[in-house]
């Protein structure tokens, strides 16, 4: 998750790029779809961390050398921005990556049972069969690129089921073929088109940019390296099912994902950012590693995930743990609503130039977010993205976090958006889903893992705009079963 605007300022409505479309009515109905929703998202996205002066290209987003995501899953907190969804507040803020990273849990919701807590509007959206010859873009796109990320899916299971109709069983039961795919663009393009139920979503969709930070780190603390990023607490638990009336009991909402198990077996509020950062896990040698810049560890958070380069040339890679089970609160909001940065203009690349000037306010500004990311060391080859809450890695351009409830992971989701230049201009890909995030919610929201470095992070801040969803569903899913029988929920 991610992006941000200014407050009261005139939005325009969102460029429609040039690139291959349907015919003239559908050509024509998409943009105005992009058009109205262009306003409506720059009317209410004051923005979280995660927009940034970066671009995503409508081919793959190629950005630093490296594609990598939020290490672990997609933390990234700042980095989604939340539609008003479910009566929702736009300017309330969910947490972005983190809880959505690689630390999830699985959701256990059968296919077709809608999870209590979900809206019906949320749990089944409306949606149309179409036919892929009505998918714009659709045979220009790399379906290679797509193969190969859904096939690194393969590699772990299938746990989770959203509320759409589709099962891990649904998707590894494609795997072998999707195998005997491999090659040619043809050969992986007719594994999906005959494989497949093309099911676009009605309800207008939106789509954000995310990425992994690459800063100077230290394993342990020195002159230079002094502010410290935190492994998980052995007392901070995951609050279950079955755990949710004692959490209630101790005053814990039920937006909280974490709580502190304390000696006597009771739940508490675990600590938040403001008593963490004065020294409330002080002295419990939780320290995994060190960074510079206060701001530094604050957009790590944000983004969930992070490569640190040591000084003897190595790299340690961090991913998403837990965190501490407060809100999410989008501090580039805030901004924006004190009139500090237009709307139109806030983006990561403004948030960190703004705290950075204001140094005296950054620490209490950033404390409103109460959320706290705690992080885990990982492994990985130096290709490959950090690990998305799939148990997989992230590919750039293709890797996509989704509404975790909604959507199973492993999903093929073809999106179409219409970007600026800097970001690549039309976006026609079909990407693959594999991560989330607590602050991606909606059947038609979405966060592109852009790849990893500072390029990236300039591309993926320039990524917040309407998009079209069709998904994918696995011939013989119940959503496959239901979208050829002519129901549209």
């Amino acid at each position: 998750m991610p992006a941000m605007k200014r407050q009261g300022a005139a939005c325009p409505p969102p460029r429609p790029a040039g690139g291959a479309t349907s015919g003239g009515d559908g050509r024509r109905s998409f943009r105005a779809g992009i058009r109205s929703l262009g306003l409506l998202a720059c009317a209410m996205l004051a923005a979280g961390p995660l927009a940034g002066p970066q671009p995503v290209r409508a081919a793959p987003v190629t950005t630093s050398g490296t594609s990598t995501g939020t290490g672990g899953a997609r933390t990234n907190e700042a980095v989604t921005v939340t539609l008003p969804e479910d009566d929702r507040s736009p300017l309330s803020g969910s947490s972005g990556h983190p809880e959505t990273v690689s630390g999830a849990s699985p959701l256990r919701v059968a296919s077709g049972a809608p999870d209590p807590g979900l809206s019906p509007a949320r749990a089944r959206p409306a949606f149309e069969t179409i036919s892929f010859a009505d998918l714009p873009g659709w045979r220009d796109d790399d379906k290679r690129a797509a193969l190969t990320a859904f096939l690194k899916g393969c590699r772990a299971p299938h746990g989770r089921t959203g509320t759409l109709g589709i099962t891990g069983r649904d998707l590894g039961a494609l795997c072998a073929r999707a195998e005997a795919a491999k090659g040619s663009h043809e050969a992986a393009r007719a594994f999906f088109e005959r494989d497949f139920v093309p099911v676009r979503l009605s309800e207008p969709g939106f789509v954000t940019g995310y990425f992994e930070p690459a800063i100077a780190g230290s394993r342990t603390r020195t002159a230079r390296f002094s502010v410290p990023i935190y492994r998980r607490p052995d007392d901070l638990v995951k609050i279950t099912g079955a755990m949710r009336g004692a959490a209630r009991r101790a005053g814990i909402h039920d937006e909280y994902a974490f709580a502190r198990r304390l000696p006597d077996g009771r739940l508490a509020e675990y600590p938040d950012r403001a008593a963490i950062i004065d020294g409330a896990l002080a002295g419990r040698g939780l320290e995994i590693a060190w960074v510079e810049n206060p701001l530094d560890a604050f957009f790590i958070h944000i983004q969930g995930s992070a490569r640190l380069k040591l000084a003897d040339g190595s790299v340690m890679r961090l991913a998403y743990a837990a965190k501490s089970g407060q809100p999410y609160t989008a501090i580039g909001r805030i901004l924006i609503a004190r009139g500090e940065i237009a709307r139109e203009d806030m983006t990561m690349a403004a948030l960190r130039a703004w705290l950075e000037a204001h140094r005296d306010d950054a620490g209490a500004l950033m404390a409103q977010n109460r959320s706290f990311i705690f992080f885990r060391e990982v492994a990985g080859e130096e290709t490959d993205g950090p690990e998305g809450a799939a148990g997989v890695p992230l590919t750039a351009g293709r890797s996509l976090a989704v509404d975790r409830k909604l959507h199973a992971f492993g999903t093929p989701i073809f999106v179409e958006s219409d970007l600026p230049a800097t970001a690549g201009g039309a976006l026609r890909r079909l990407m693959i889903a594999q991560d989330t995030g607590s602050a991606i919610i909606g059947p038609a929201r979405g966060d592109i893992f852009v790849g990893t470095g500072t390029q990236a992070g300039h591309v993926a801040g320039e990524i917040r705009h309407a998009a079209r969803f069709t998904v994918l569903a696995p011939r013989g899913s119940k959503l496959a079963a239901a979208a050829l029988s002519g129901d549209k929920r």
